[in-house]
């Protein structure tokens, strides 16, 4: 009886100790649950806010693929701009030089006929100074000779001709030698120009007259206007 009393508190003991550790357990698994629990609530809270800010980067990243793309389709236009201005003032500047190369050469060339021109009026002048002291020496030779002493016509023994003194006295040739004469006076003489005179001058000698016209030194036009005013003789 004794033996089985003991038994009976040793079950009960046993019993107790056992009830007692599994409320401590389940206390302790409840708190590490609530826990779990609340982090397990937290986790699929920054899951939450990560998915959140993904999707919020995803945005950015469309908007700001969106405004690079305007951007290169911008510089681009820009560029391509650029260079059809640039090829626009290459060409504008490519025909401002040819511009800039004529006008440099007409000018050349104006300054050379004005030198000509210059020396050519400068011969005119000289040649018209000459002419005028030809004419004025002329005239003083003319008023200071003494008058011929021209017999009457009744005087003269009948049948007989007139005397050469008797005939008016003949004006002197305006013929021009042009074999000889300068190109200067042809042109003042004449009324040619430089270069017909020139090329009289350079196509020397002439045997007749025709020969003008003949060697195309000459137009046919302007020969029937001077034919009767030169001469080809040596």
């Amino acid at each position: 009886m004794k033996s089985w009393w003991m038994a009976a508190v040793v079950m009960i003991g046993a019993v107790s100790v056992v009830g007692c550790v599994s409320q401590s357990k389940y206390e302790e698994a409840m708190t590490d649950a609530d826990s779990t629990k609340s982090e397990l609530a937290l986790a699929r809270a920054q899951k939450n806010a990560l998915e959140q800010q993904v999707k919020t980067l995803k945005d950015l990243n469309m908007k700001f693929g969106n405004e690079a793309q305007v951007a290169h389709d911008e510089l681009e236009r820009i560029q391509h701009g650029r260079d059809k201005e640039r090829g626009s003032v290459e060409g504008r500047t490519k025909d401002l030089e040819s511009s800039v190369r004529q006008l440099s050469f007409q000018n050349r060339a104006l300054r050379h006929e004005y030198e000509d021109v210059k020396r050519h009026n400068e011969t005119l002048k000289s040649l018209v100074a000459r002419y005028q002291k030809e004419l004025k020496d002329q005239s003083h030779s003319v008023t200071s000779a003494p008058a011929p002493s021209v017999p009457s016509v009744s005087s003269a023994p009948s049948g007989m001709p007139a005397s050469p003194a008797m005939t008016a006295p003949q004006p002197l040739s305006s013929s021009m030698n042009v074999n000889k004469a300068s190109a200067g006076d042809m042109v003042l003489v004449l009324g040619l120009s430089k270069d017909v005179a020139d090329r009289i001058v350079t196509n020397r000698p002439y045997r007749v007259k025709g020969e003008l016209v003949a060697k195309n030194v000459v137009p046919k036009e302007t020969f029937d206007l001077i034919k009767e005013r030169i001469s080809v003789s040596p």
